[in-house]
């Protein structure tokens, strides 16, 4: 059958107060880029007229500003879920003005598939081709795009012709089965491939949009000296771990997390010569991934998205052949599944906002109030990793924080799941540790010199138990900074 087509401003019509709207992409990789901006335009009419205008917002991880900023901007979110990165939308949320949900990310399309969040009035979806049988070839990320699509009502394709649709043949798709007629899912090596190369879906409900809109993939922070080094310490400490025979000498998958210190820690990587080639199994694939592979060092990467600068993917774009070939991009279901996590044996690299003296972390709450990005799919991968790494710089805003604290504010990740900790002065190896001698693994090898006295004082003055803790003054740090700006101010409160 003729698909139809419509403008965006003509799609955008469609999608009316209070809906459920499922969006593709993960990060700015693969999310539409024209029909949020006329939605969030209809939303400042509507509201202009004194009527109600917001809609619940689902996605598989962060989106790009012309999605989430555009709609935080117009105030047209009143629900989001599961991950964000976007100023706009942290200020909202923050503030109690968009009511967000922080979700392991490899929950999100299951839960909209239990019907935890009722039904999918509307899913937006970027891709490189769409066929009149309702064959859907996603751009750079899939996310939660194949539920959404399958269960929407409607489903407005935005074909956006900057995005080559030679892609086709570089996606796996698949949705789990639910339980109770779950079956495995048959991933045993990275490159293993279960489903098909496009999005499937009834063509009677598709709409196209047609764009021609280049990514939102700005570049990361350069590595600085303290980056650099925590790189150094990890690639170190994987060569120790082969030696000592608690790794494979040919290596595991690795996953790593977003940002200027996961790419420093694969450039450490694939500058040591003691660490094999070696395969990725991650959510994000980032530039120093793309780099790794052309030089050998990556011998093949599956991700949920490219999540790369824009001349990156245009680099990619213009030699797809080769990349075609080792590069597979999955639902978030299956980028981020803890079974096929634990099955692969994937070495899991996260960022931490904060840890405890205990190894119990913080990655999503400034203060232990104000939510930073979300716990994204760090914890897919903590607790189900070979081996479970935290990187963290060991100090913030110029000195005057410690990421090292008696306790964090926020817990994202406990002790139980947590088995190494690197900072740029070192490696804090938790493994087979009791809560003292973790904590003195941890003030040692990875807290600032600076810090390192008052960790111990909190230890020294804290109640004799299996886990030393002080009430009155585990948040002593946080409270300094609080009321002077600078963790070092700390004010031990004495017991009544």
């Amino acid at each position: 059958m003729a698909l139809k087509f419509m403008t965006a401003e003509e799609a955008a019509s469609i999608i009316n107060n209070n809906y459920n709207v499922g969006f593709s992409g993960f990060t700015h990789a693969g999310c539409p880029k024209v029909v949020p901006g006329f939605i969030a335009k209809r939303a400042e009419e509507e509201h202009a007229k004194g009527n109600p205008f917001k809609i619940n917002v689902f996605t598989g991880a962060s989106t790009g500003d012309k999605l989430d900023g555009m709609l935080t901007r117009a105030n047209a979110i009143n629900f989001r879920a599961p991950y964000q990165t976007n100023n706009d939308m942290r200020s909202a949320i923050n503030k109690g003005d968009i009511k967000f949900c922080d979700l392991h990310l490899s929950t999100m399309a299951q839960d909209i598939r239990y019907g935890f969040y009722g039904d999918i009035d509307v899913a937006v979806i970027e891709a490189c081709d769409v066929t009149e049988d309702g064959e859907i070839v996603p751009t750079c990320g899939v996310g939660i795009s194949p539920t959404v699509a399958r269960l929407a009502k409607t489903v407005i394709v935005e074909l956006n012709r900057w995005n080559p649709k030679e892609m086709r043949g570089m996606h796996d798709i698949q949705e789990p089965q639910d339980p109770t007629n779950r079956q495995d899912m048959p991933v045993y090596n990275v490159k293993d491939r279960v489903g098909m190369d496009c999005i499937k879906v009834d063509p009677s409900k598709i709409i196209v949009v047609e764009t021609n809109e280049p990514n939102e993939g700005g570049g990361f922070a350069p590595v600085d000296e303290v980056t650099a080094q925590i790189g150094k310490n990890v690639a170190k400490f994987f060569v120790e771990e082969m030696a000592a025979g608690r790794m494979p000498k040919t290596f595991l998958p690795v996953q790593s997390g977003v940002g200027n210190i996961a790419n420093a820690v694969l450039a450490a990587m694939g500058d040591s010569k003691d660490i094999p080639d070696f395969e990725v199994y991650t959510e994000v694939i980032q530039d120093a991934v793309i780099g790794l592979m052309e030089s050998g060092r990556v011998k093949f990467a599956s991700g949920c998205s490219l999540t790369v600068s824009n001349p990156c993917i245009e680099h990619i774009y213009k030699n797809l052949d080769f990349f075609k070939e080792r590069v597979v991009l999955r639902p978030s279901e299956y980028s981020n599944n803890p079974e096929i996590v634990r099955r692969l044996g994937v070495i899991a690299i996260n960022t931490a906002i904060e840890a405890d003296i205990y190894g119990n972390i913080n990655s999503t709450h400034v203060m232990g109030t104000k939510m930073m990005n979300g716990i994204g799919g760090s914890g897919d991968f903590t607790r189900s990793a070979y081996l479970s790494i935290f990187v963290t710089p060991s100090v913030a805003k110029g000195g005057k924080i410690s990421s090292i604290v008696p306790l964090v504010a926020h817990e994202d990740h406990s002790e139980h799941s947590v088995k190494i900790i690197i900072s740029e002065y070192g490696v804090a190896d938790l493994r087979g540790k009791c809560p003292e001698d973790r904590a003195q693994e941890i003030i040692n090898k990875c807290a600032h010199p600076d810090y390192r006295p008052l960790l111990q004082e909190y230890i020294k003055n804290a109640p004799q138990g299996h886990t030393k803790f002080d009430m009155y003054n585990a948040f002593a740090f946080h409270k300094a900074f609080a009321e002077t700006g600078d963790m070092h101010n700390v004010k031990w409160e004495k017991k009544a």
